[in-house]
């Protein structure tokens, strides 16, 4: 792709640069001596928020920036994730306009003087890299995560406001945004959330002014991909979330999904008991019990790898969960029959409401209960 001339302004931009990392010493160095020559458009801040990797990229980039006062790294420590780092950047960013890139070597740096340029001549809140523009070109992703970014796009357009249906790569880890117009929606960017990008475009309602670039899309030069299945269901949950127009928490919607997987798990742990023994369901409540216990077991171990698992427990505190949470699961179920039957008894609803509504009361004890006294989070 030819150059575009570097943006011309009265004052001279100031520029920040958000590269969050998690062991990625191999292609940290390259990037830097790529972006630190941006110095002749602009004043220049490279912000590294390192999630204290284990490879020595914090190491190697304090080491850089004892030569190159341009570069500042934020090492956190007991916190992670990418949609946090990205967002810690970004609120400590002192430039006019800041720009969050990945870290792999996958975003050439050629693109930030495109987007930089289409910023400021368009009049613009926000520009995005797109790997889906009619002009980019994608030589680092696989056929398999390029049918998966369709789909998840796809889906996004769906879920965020019409402002933004003219774009095509909501999954972008490659914008530019002015913060004058940006921080208050920053702020309220849930750092649990699937892409941050996403996150943003859905707290903003619509209110930013965006546009595309077009990327060189490359492939990654040093270690693997971070992609994992929960990244996948990161995504399900932002884009539910986005549809309950995010009124429900997030960890609600995680939270009732993995529940309602918990009743799969039961159904079939209890028929394939029953299979087995011959006998019927009738007389033998020990087998629904024993399939009651699989579900809640099943329940407890998805939840803390997926909704919990930024408090994820381990070794014996995994033990431990599990016994507080098959305790908080049990506790409810008195609550459950009783609604029922005080709403049935009284009028107040049918048999079917007053067991949904029994079911709901379970619900929000299940969920509350288990995020204060199993994971210990609010």
């Amino acid at each position: 792709m030819p150059e575009p001339t570097p943006p011309s302004t009265a004052a001279r931009l100031r520029l920040s640069i958000v590269l969050p990392t998690y062991n990625e010493r191999g292609n940290i160095e390259p990037l830097l001596a790529q972006l630190l020559p941006l110095r002749q458009h602009a004043d220049l801040e490279i912000l590294v928020v390192d999630d204290d990797s284990a490879d020595g990229t914090a190491e190697l980039v304090r080491h850089l920036a004892h030569d190159e006062p341009a570069i500042r790294l934020i090492r956190r420590v007991g916190r992670a994730g990418l949609a946090s780092a990205i967002k810690e950047g970004l609120l400590d960013a002192s430039g006019d306009v800041a720009l969050v890139m990945d870290s792999d070597g996958q975003h050439e740096p050629g693109a930030v003087l495109r987007a930089l340029q289409a910023l400021q001549q368009g009049d613009l809140d926000l520009v995005i890299g797109s790997r889906f523009h009619p002009d980019a070109e994608i030589h680092g992703l696989s056929g398999r995560r390029e049918t998966g970014s369709t789909w998840a796009n796809a889906a996004a357009r769906r879920s965020l406001p019409r402002a933004y249906g003219h774009l095509s790569d909501y999954m972008s880890g490659f914008f530019a945004l002015r913060l004058d117009a940006a921080l208050p929606l920053i702020r309220g960017v849930d750092v649990n959330g699937f892409k941050f990008l996403y996150e943003l475009l859905a707290v903003s309602r619509g209110r930013l002014r965006a546009a595309e670039v077009p990327l060189s899309f490359q492939p990654r030069s040093y270690g693997a991909s971070k992609l994992d299945l929960a990244i996948f269901w990161d995504f399900l949950i932002s884009i539910l979330h986005s549809l309950s127009l995010r009124l429900l928490p997030r960890r609600a919607i995680s939270f009732g999904l993995v529940g309602a997987s918990g009743v799969l798990v039961q159904l079939g742990v209890t028929q394939l008991l029953l299979g087995l023994s011959g006998r019927p369901l009738a007389g033998n409540q020990e087998l629904a019990l024993v399939g009651a216990l699989a579900a809640a077991s099943s329940n407890y171990l998805i939840n803390n790898a997926l909704t919990f698992r930024f408090a994820r427990l381990r070794g014996l505190g995994l033990l431990q969960g599990l016994l507080k949470f098959l305790v908080v699961s049990s506790l409810p179920l008195a609550a459950n029959v009783g609604v029922a039957q005080v709403l049935v008894r009284f009028s107040y609803a049918d048999s079917l409401s007053a067991q949904l509504a029994g079911i709901l009361v379970v619900f929000v004890w299940n969920y509350a209960a288990s995020s204060r006294f199993v994971w210990n989070t609010p």
